[in-house]
């Protein structure tokens, strides 16, 4: 779903890089509970079925094309031409128009000419609707290498620091990268793959639509906020530098999973997460470059602080 999600942004981006006016889009992506019962029926199914339960490349190849045809993406530009008035000229005004035409469970029976065994078995996965939807938004630990970082943290790491850890995570390559996006959530935020217009100042894609999930400075305060119960929110509210000034400096050599890493001047920010083989650091954060949650190293990171969490 991740790497449906991703390509998925990045057609919406490439349709929106351009000088336009104003964007206006209309509809939504198919629903993805409605994605993963047709998938499961076309391909389980059939008479010469296979099993969906695990997703390696071909089967990842397979969602992505029932996906694509289940959500169609069109766009066209409307030219406005403002004449002049006195002393001011005229001038011409740009909207681009994007219109995301999506099909239903109901609408793919007859695409997909499904039989009678199969429209059965997509009435009974869509009877339980509420299993579907907790897979497209589940917060459960599956992806590998998240799972290894998870189990290799110390035996003697603090509960509150596996907590934040591990609540870290389950956001791993699951949440897209969202200029200003903010969520003080328990769980999965609803809003997260929806369309939304990007209002904060400062970013080239302030204006723009994107998928809805977390910057930086949002995951991390996600992360507290959940491992706390919705009591406790890092910063404050305030972004990267308000959640710098609420930790204390630690050296490198005294970092921990748990602890925060900060760019300079406090322009990105991730949380500690382990250590590789070669005992560097891992640092799990909301990357705009890889527009999701991803594990990486301390590349680009220059100081490591403690937050005053650990000492309440």
């Amino acid at each position: 779903m991740n790497e449906v999600n991703i390509d998925y942004n990045s057609r919406l981006e490439n349709l929106q890089a351009g000088e336009y006016d104003d964007i206006v889009i209309q509809g939504q992506a198919a629903d993805w509970p409605d994605v993963l019962a047709v998938f499961a029926v076309r391909f389980a199914g059939a008479d010469d079925g296979v099993d969906v339960a695990t997703l390696d490349a071909d089967r990842v190849e397979k969602l992505t094309a029932v996906f694509w045809d289940m959500t169609e993406i069109s766009s066209w530009v409307e030219t406005i031409e403002h004449p002049g008035s006195g002393d001011s000229g005229g001038w011409t005004e740009y909207i681009l128009h994007i219109v995301i035409t999506s099909k239903t469970s109901d609408d793919m029976r007859t695409v997909y000419t499904f039989t009678d065994y199969q429209n059965s078995a997509l009435d009974e996965l869509l009877a339980d609707r509420a299993a579907l939807s907790s897979l497209a938004g589940s917060l459960s630990i599956t992806n590998a290498e998240a799972r290894a970082v998870l189990d290799a943290l110390p035996e003697d790491l603090s509960p509150e620091r596996r907590a934040v850890v591990e609540t870290a995570l389950t956001l791993y390559g699951k949440v897209t990268y969202f200029w200003g996006g903010k969520s003080l959530v328990l769980g999965w935020d609803s809003r997260w793959g929806q369309l939304a217009k990007v209002t904060a100042a400062g970013s080239p894609t302030t204006g723009t639509y994107r998928p809805y999930g977390l910057d930086c400075s949002g995951m991390v305060d996600w992360v507290f906020y959940n491992v706390t119960g919705g009591e406790y929110v890092i910063g404050h509210g305030g972004g990267a530098h308000a959640q710098h000034t609420y930790c204390d400096p630690i050296s490198w050599d005294e970092a921990q999973p748990g602890d925060l890493v900060f760019y300079p001047d406090d322009e990105h920010v991730g949380i500690v997460c382990g250590r590789d083989e070669g005992d560097g650091l891992l640092v799990i954060h909301c990357s705009s470059e890889a527009n999701n949650v991803v594990i990486t190293g301390t590349s680009g990171f220059t100081s490591v602080a403690r937050p005053f969490f650990y000492n309440e």
